[in-house]
Order: C-alpha cells, then sequence, then structure tokens
C-alpha cells in the first residue's frame, strides 16, 4: 500500500503569526512549521520563541512598529505568503465595567492589529502565488456570553472585518478567512480561572457551556487555522470556521 501523505502542507511558503509566542499563536506557529512553511513570529515578548522560528518583536497597536517588524520578517524569510492575525487580549464585564480608555485599547489591539499587519503584509502577498489571511476571531461574535461585553465587540468586529477583506482583496489572489474558537485551554483563561473566586467551579462551568464538555484545545485551533492557511484550502475564502466543540450550532438537552 502506497504511503499516504499529508495534503495539508505548506512546504515553500513563508508565514508570519501575531501573538505567536504563547497559547493559540505558539501551537499555530510550530504546526505550521512542521507542515513545512519558514514561520516568522511577531509577538510584544519574544524570549520563548524557539530558535527554529523567527522573531520579530512588536506591538500589533503600534503601526509604524508592526510595520518595520513585518519588513524584518520578510527579509528574514524572504517572501510572505501565509499571515495569521492572532494577536489579541481579552476583557472581562459588562458595558459598564470597562472604562473608555479600556475600550480604545483592547480595540486597537483585536481590531487595529488586524488592519495594522494585513496592510504592511499585503504588498507581499500580493506577489505569492498561494497568499492566505487567517484571523482569529471567537465564538463571541456569534453568540451572547455574559461578562464579555468589550471583548464580545471587538471579535465581532474581526468577522465583519474578515469578510470585507475577503471580498476587497479576492481578485488580488489573497483568500482571507477567520476561525471562531469556543472557550481554549489557553494562558489568558488561565489567569481568568485564577483569578475567580472558586477557580474550579469556574473551569467546570466554562467546560459545560460547550456541548462537548470540555474546553477547546490550542492544538485544535491550529490544526484549522493551518487548513484555511494551506494550498488545501484553495477554494475557501471569507468562511467563519467555528472549532468550539458545537457551542454555536447545537442545542442539546440538559444532561
Amino acid at each position: 500500500m502506497a504511503a499516504v501523505t499529508d495534503p495539508i502542507r505548506l512546504d515553500g511558503l513563508a508565514a508570519l503569526v501575531t501573538g505567536g509566542a504563547s497559547g493559540i499563536g505558539s501551537a499555530t506557529a510550530g504546526l505550521l512549521a512542521a507542515r513545512g512553511a519558514r514561520v516568522a513570529v511577531l509577538d510584544r515578548e519574544t524570549d520563548g520563541v524557539p530558535s527554529s522560528l523567527q522573531a520579530v518583536r512588536a506591538d500589533v497597536a503600534d503601526e509604524r512598529a508592526v510595520q518595520e517588524a513585518v519588513a524584518a520578517a520578510v527579509e528574514r524569510l524572504g517572501a510572505l505568503d501565509v499571515v495569521v492575525n492572532n494577536a489579541g487580549v481579552g476583557a472581562a464585564g459588562t458595558i459598564e465595567a470597562n472604562p473608555t480608555e479600556e475600550w480604545q485599547r483592547v480595540y486597537a489591539v483585536n481590531v487595529l492589529g488586524i488592519v495594522h499587519v494585513s496592510r504592511a503584509a499585503l504588498t507581499h502577498l500580493r506577489a505569492s502565488r498561494s497568499a492566505a489571511i487567517v484571523n482569529t476571531c471567537s465564538i463571541a461574535a456569534t453568540v451572547g456570553l455574559p461578562q464579555r461585553a468589550l471583548y464580545s465587540a471587538t471579535k465581532g468586529a474581526v468577522q465583519s472585518l474578515t469578510l470585507a477583506m475577503a471580498a476587497d482583496h479576492l481578485h488580488e489572489g489573497i483568500r482571507v478567512n477567520c476561525v471562531n474558537p469556543g472557550t481554549a485551554d489557553t494562558p489568558w483563561v488561565a489567569r481568568l480561572l485564577d483569578a475567580a473566586a472558586d477557580p474550579v467551579a469556574e473551569r467546570a462551568a466554562l467546560e459545560a457551556r460547550q456541548p462537548m464538555g470540555r474546553l477547546v484545545g490550542a492544538e485544535e485551533v491550529a490544526q484549522a487555522i493551518a487548513y484555511l492557511a494551506s494550498p488545501a484550502a484553495g477554494a475557501t475564502t471569507g468562511t467563519i470556521l467555528p472549532v468550539d466543540g458545537g457551542m454555536q450550532g447545537l442545542r442539546l438537552p440538559p444532561a
């Protein structure tokens, strides 16, 4: 029997992953590299980035710093074919809980960060034969979650921005998609749990609201991102791919 080859390969492609030093971004950067891509990680802190990956430091909210970091990444990689806009920050509370300054800060990272990075990358993506942008969105864009007003608003913007970008750049050969993770087992969620009055009960509640009864793994989100970034998804653009344990589409009876 002939050996089965992995169809989701990225051999010869160059990829940039923002927020790639931890969580979903780290899992994605490692997987893209394992699938054959040359990978650069853009993050505010890059000390933990493996030496096998290129590390460039920038805050995605700072447009000038992003321009310099993307240029440095392209110089090291030799090209740019894939951009994974994963950098983001969380926020908890109702609309009363976060001051206006916090709304501006979270929008600057979660929404304008995608604008800054994508805009800096467009010239290089237009020169690629397999250009793809994948944005990390959230189930919060499509499902009303308690105590997540600011975060949900930014992710709703990310989903709409993804669709608009897909329409704008389709004829340039640049595919644009996003993934919508459910509550994932990431450092940010770990910090939320640590701050809870009863971390064990809070984790159980987060797991229970996803029909599969567990948190989503960072590696599972990375697998979805790698597919959307790969030539195997060449006919896929303007797509929102949930990776949420069934949270968006399933309504199961109580256990």
